[in-house]
């Protein structure tokens, strides 16, 4: 081997090294960096085979610890919160709410685990997992056996911004979340992280 291409080839090596070592560097400093946050997603799911079932938009905002709100407003109205105790799913349509302590839902949702400060280094064991698509990427595996999600994807940009998420389930599905217009640190309302349920809802769990 020449020692040019030698040379090329020994920066490619230290240059992926080095990107890979970053997934997890960028989730710390994340979630250093980031007290609160508002952006929008869109959310997809697909089955074991890859063939998508199910597709969804909407806005998602947090507050640590423990405080959030995601709002699903395509194709179908529900919402997720999280006011520091307890855990609500208002399914609009159903017109039926669930609620339970928040403790439960830490490690096991998406809209709980980003609210926690550092629930997904204590409920899963981390591995960097390269960079693809421009992100640097983590992979987070569940210690415990009765998690939703046995194993878990994040990919941030350069920036150590939150861009992708992606959650594979027990039986095989796969849900791909992905943010945009994501603003670090916004002053949000009290009032964000309350829920109410309607009157006539059905309400199932505490």
């Amino acid at each position: 081997m020449k020692k040019t291409n030698l040379l090329l080839f020994c920066a490619s090596c230290l240059y992926t090294t080095l990107s890979f070592a970053s997934g997890i560097d960028s989730l710390k400093m994340f979630i250093a960096k980031t007290q609160s946050a508002q952006a929008t997603f869109t959310q997809e799911v697909t089955d074991p085979s890859g063939k998508r079932i199910q597709s969804a938009s909407g806005t998602m905002m947090f507050q640590r610890p423990g405080k959030f709100r995601w709002s699903y407003q395509k194709p179908y109205e529900q919402i997720i919160v999280g006011d520091g105790a307890k855990f609500w799913l208002y399914d609009a349509d159903l017109n039926q709410v669930t609620v339970k302590k928040l403790d439960a839902a830490l490690g096991s949702n998406p809209a709980a685990l980003l609210s926690g400060s550092n629930e997904i280094e204590q409920g899963f064991d981390l591995k960097n997992d390269g960079v693809h698509d421009g992100l640097d990427w983590l992979q987070a595996t569940a210690k415990a056996q009765d998690t939703s999600f046995g194993k878990i994807r994040m990919g941030f940009n350069a920036q150590a911004e939150l861009v992708a998420m992606e959650l594979n389930d027990l039986y095989g599905q796969k849900t791909v979340l992905r943010f945009s217009n994501m603003q670090h640190n916004p002053k949000l309302s009290a009032q964000q992280f309350r829920f109410t349920p309607p009157k006539d809802a059905d309400v199932i769990g505490e």
